[in-house]
């Protein structure tokens, strides 16, 4: 009897210690899941503050040195579709939770290739870089650093940086569906720039 009992005993603080260590691991889930995606918010918003500050600088400089910005371009549409793209796939992951260890990491690694290529565009227009489609009539084109070999790696880069922050917030919904329609924005965009440079450019 005295051992049934114990066993008894035994097997109901098994029982809650089953439970504390659930609730344990649950907690520390959902603290990582949350923490890495205030992380992720910190990183993503801080490149977009440095690069909305330098792309602004460079707007004054080009109009006071002549330029000129063509009509129907979507840069309004895209000021408020990036930052809220990537908004939407950090709440996604917080949501869901820290994706498998593989796709985190090959998220981090396409988001540093990607930021890396975007600041090589960013350093080889120079002053020529800016959020919007800015063109001093004139002007010549760049063909130095990565425009070598791409003619538009900065929007390169930026689908790269989609891709990236997908993978490593695991947004399996808001992720490729911010990508397709940012995506049709950039063909929209390209389109108009490349009239643009055709037509006051050397």
């Amino acid at each position: 009897m005295l051992a049934w009992s114990i066993l008894l005993v035994f097997l109901c603080v098994l029982g809650v210690l089953c439970v504390d260590v659930t609730r344990l691991i649950i907690a520390t889930s959902v603290f990582v899941s949350y923490g890495l995606s205030a992380l992720l918010f910190v990183i993503v918003f801080a490149f977009m503050l440095v690069e909305a500050r330098r792309a602004a600088a460079n707007e004054r400089a080009q109009r006071a040195r002549g330029g000129v910005e063509p009509s129907g371009d979507v840069y309004a549409l895209m000021q408020v579709m990036y930052p809220a793209s990537f908004l939407l796939m950090l709440a996604e992951g917080a949501w869901r939770g820290t994706p498998p260890l593989p796709i985190f990491i090959a998220g981090v690694a396409i988001f540093g290739a990607t930021k890396a290529l975007k600041w090589w565009a960013i350093v080889s227009l120079g002053p020529f870089w800016t959020f919007r489609v800015i063109v001093v009539p004139g002007s010549r084109r760049i063909v130095s650093g990565p425009y070598r070999f791409v003619p538009h790696p900065n929007y390169v880069a930026v689908v790269g940086e989609f891709i990236g922050v997908g993978l490593m917030t695991g947004a399996a919904v808001s992720g490729p569906l911010a990508l397709l329609a940012f995506a049709a924005l950039l063909v929209k965009r390209i389109a108009i720039e490349e009239r643009a440079l055709r037509a006051s450019t050397r």
